[in-house]
């Protein structure tokens, strides 16, 4: 066991962990904890710390990390050295010299669609009804509506069963007809799938003759608890059920013409350390070696991930809450920032309006319209944007053009964004990066509702209820505003903000 205590020096902030922590970073002034072994957090999460005063600390193994009364303390139950690393001078320099050494960007990026498109997903919408005849209404209707086409992912429940990767005949009477008509509309076409097996079936029965499953630590086939039911989980540390598992998936993309996947569950909640597998490894292990086989498919999409920042894979934000606070609308911006300062560039905020369905269902019949136009604001100009509740079904007609003008406004940046993303697969830095990333004076540590897009764009979305003008902080220099207003910086400023506008700027050469 390692175990570690450090001074947290006078005015230094830190960010790492878990990203579904990003509502609380920085950390340093408030009390504190979270431990890694295993994540049980919904999202990314990685063995890495970072500080505004140029330190870092990283372990190969996952630690429990504590802030209390002016001490970071740390504590591994792995033989794996804790490395810490100083003068590295402020955040960028701290983020820049751990992410080149302990996971470097890889050159490459998830595909370029992903970008710069928006992304309709078919969950909130059609939820556990998942039929061909809805998903091409619902596709005709983006496009009948005057929304850009992208990309279209078929979510749970297209399939026979957990582990019977097959379009069920009942409810898809032509799957390949479906998908090349979603291709003429312009779509791109993405399929949920999951690592988890239905105990009651052929396929079950056959995985686990081959010893494809995981095993309990009495080495029987572990059947465990998730938001569906109870399922079996294939071992990902078994090269047989890797191959196994993208035969399915290749075979989808052949016989059908499926371009890529979303790639669901995996989290280390429903492992245990202890689990038998084919190669020893972790819970952790098994969520990082699920994350492994998207790879191979530059259209992917995670929403769990262990470690492997640096590598081309898009990475979502855990379901959010139709809310105004931090489980919804208020945790996109300081989670995405977490998502870059652990290495995850390539993020994707929730379903706009929020993607958590018993959440959404309850609130159905009284959704709030301006956050629903505020959530898709705040996405617009994230490094991609996700739809599901179709906009124009359920605003009236002046909120929908609201979320249209967002949805075309993440298209005119497509160009920019993808060359962000670009960047980031050749240095690791951030696509959308903390203001106390971009400009490390100590001043933007705790300003946790504006974010850099590179270097040269400000965005300052809305996130309260009612609001019609917001207070944004300007770093030195001129800004030239989406309005047409120009700031000379470092000021901070009270802009107007109505539910029409989405304030971002423009560095002035």
């Amino acid at each position: 066991m390692n175990k570690i205590s450090m001074e947290v020096l006078p005015g230094e902030y830190w960010w790492g962990g878990a990203v579904s922590d990003g509502i609380h970073m920085p950390f340093g002034k408030a009390s504190f904890s979270r431990g890694l072994d295993p994540n049980l957090t919904a999202n990314q999460a990685a063995p890495v710390l970072v500080s505004s005063k140029g330190r870092s600390i990283w372990s190969e193994d996952p630690f429990r990390f504590e802030f209390e009364e002016g001490q970071l303390r740390i504590e591994s139950g792995s033989s794996s050295d804790i490395e810490i690393e100083e003068q590295h001078g402020d955040l960028r320099g701290a983020f820049q010299a751990v992410q080149a050494k302990r996971f470097p960007a890889q050159g490459h990026i998830p595909h370029e669609t992903m970008f710069t498109r928006p992304q309709y997903n078919t969950w909130i919408e059609l939820m556990y009804d998942q039929e061909q005849h809805r998903i091409l209404e619902y596709a005709e209707a983006i496009i009948a509506n005057g929304m850009p086409p992208g990309l279209l992912m078929i979510d749970d429940n297209w399939q026979e069963d957990y582990g019977t990767w097959e379009f069920h005949p009942g409810r898809f009477e032509s799957p390949r007809r479906m998908v090349d008509r979603l291709h003429e509309l312009g779509f791109t076409v993405m399929l949920w799938i999951c690592p988890f097996i239905s105990p009651d079936s052929a396929v079950f029965r056959e995985l686990s003759g081959r010893g494809y499953l995981v095993r309990s630590e009495d080495g029987t086939v572990a059947v465990r608890e998730w938001w569906n039911g109870y399922s079996a989980m294939l071992d990902l540390t078994n090269k047989g059920a890797i191959a196994w598992f993208e035969g399915q998936l290749n075979r989808l993309q052949d016989k059908y013409g499926i371009d890529g996947f979303k790639f669901d569950g995996g989290d280390p909640l429903y492992y245990r350390n202890s689990d038998l597998c084919a190669e020893r490894t972790t819970a952790n292990g098994q969520c990082e070696a699920y994350a492994r086989i998207g790879l191979n498919y530059r259209l992917n999409e995670y929403r769990a991930c262990w470690k492997l920042a640096g590598e081309p894979l898009a990475q979502r934000l855990c379901d959010k809450a139709h809310s105004w606070e931090t489980n919804g609308l208020a945790s996109l911006i300081p989670n995405g920032l977490s998502q870059g300062l652990m290495g995850y560039a390539f993020t994707c905020p929730d379903m706009i309006g929020g993607g958590e369905y018993v959440n959404f269902m309850a609130n159905s019949d009284k959704l709030d319209q301006e956050l629903f136009v505020r959530y898709a604001q705040c996405s617009a100009l994230f490094p991609m944007m996700q739809f599901s509740a179709a906009p124009w079904r359920v605003l009236d007609q002046e909120h929908f053009r609201y979320c249209e003008e967002a949805a075309r406004l993440h298209v005119e940046f497509g160009d920019y964004i993808v060359s962000l993303a670009r960047h980031a697969a050749q240095t690791g830095e951030p696509i959308i990066r903390h203001m106390a990333y971009e400009f490390g004076d100590g001043h933007f540590a705790e300003v946790n509702d504006q974010f850099m897009l590179g270097s040269d764009v400000l965005v300052a979305p809305v996130i309260r209820k009612g609001a019609a003008e917001r207070e944004i902080r300007f770093p030195e220099g001129a800004w030239r505003g989406d309005d047409g207003s120009l700031v000379q910086g470092p000021c901070v400023q009270t802009v107007s903000a109505p539910l029409s506008r989405l304030p971002w700027y423009r560095r002035e050469a």
